[in-house]
């Protein structure tokens, strides 16, 4: 029978795809000791800001009580290191003890499994960045050769979360960076998204930091630079009717010019068109006179 990963990641949209191997195992397995020094952190970890108050809470905790769950590593080719497929707040918090040796089951994994144990095991966790869930999401997009509906059924989340998560990445790397070190909401980010340029986006990105502006200040501004108001005014009026004028005065001119070469023998065609951007004259003179 197909364990529960293998179900959830076993096949993608092409055939062909080699299945994934359940994180744990349901047969005893050996916990040995392993030197920290030949341990190494996981290249595909999604989580890229660990924080140190947890840590060093952690390392209270397995100080009093040791370690319950031994981490998961897996034998790398070079230099005699493993690399952590499970387990990396453990391990910085036995680094934080100066541990000489850990414990830990070693498992033979592929790369392509590695990864996707540890981005499906944090994103479990639900302990991640809005950032950091939406780079999982694309990692194991690619891994697995998804759709975003194929990866949404997959982890039991809607399509538009993944969608919407995803769409962040597309925001300046600043703009990621500050919702990474949560000095931004995902929310603060979402209306950021609503303007287009990116100068724009730092711009409002400073301003809400500085002034601490909730989620509707900023959608406010955002508004506001989005829908500017509309000025009224005697000015402004007047600049209005000397364009009219100018254009009436242009398409008098072009049309009295027209009628001078019609009048010279030639029969040409003119075609005219009134959109919101511009007035459009097409002229057709033919090459032989009729």
């Amino acid at each position: 029978m197909k364990s529960p990963f293998s179900r959830f990641f076993g096949s993608s949209e092409k055939q062909g795809q080699e299945e994934m191997i359940e994180p744990r195992q349901t047969h005893l397995e050996e916990v040995l000791n392993i030197s920290i020094d030949k341990i190494v952190p996981n290249r595909y970890q999604p989580r890229t800001v660990f924080d140190d108050d947890k840590i060093e809470e952690l390392a209270r905790t397995i100080h009093t009580h040791g370690v319950i769950q031994p981490i998961i590593i897996r034998k790398m080719d070079e230099d005699e290191k493993y690399e952590i497929i499970a387990g990396e707040r453990r391990f910085r918090a036995m680094t934080k003890l100066k541990w000489a040796e850990v414990p830990a089951i070693i498992r033979n994994l592929s790369d392509k499994e590695t990864a996707s144990i540890a981005l499906i095991e944090n994103l479990q966790r639900e302990e991640l960045t809005a950032i950091e869930e939406a780079v999982a999401y694309q990692k194991l997009l690619k891994l697995h050769d998804l759709t975003q509906e194929a990866l949404a059924q997959r982890l039991g989340k809607g399509q538009s979360t993944v969608a919407n998560k995803l769409r962040l990445l597309k925001l300046p790397q600043e703009v990621q960076e500050s919702i990474m070190k949560k000095e931004l909401s995902e929310r603060h980010a979402r209306a950021l998204m609503a303007v287009k340029e990116k100068e724009t986006q730092l711009e409002l990105m400073n301003m809400s930091i500085e002034k601490h502006w909730n989620v509707k200040q900023l959608e406010e501004k955002v508004n506001e630079i989005i829908n500017p108001p509309v000025k009224s005014g005697k000015k402004d009026k007047s600049k209005r009717k000397l364009v009219s004028k100018d254009v009436r005065i242009a398409l008098n001119t072009i049309k009295q010019s027209l009628s001078m070469v019609t009048k010279s023998g030639i029969d040409i065609k003119t075609e005219e068109e009134d959109t919101e951007e511009f007035y459009q004259i097409t002229v057709k003179i033919p090459k032989k006179k009729s």
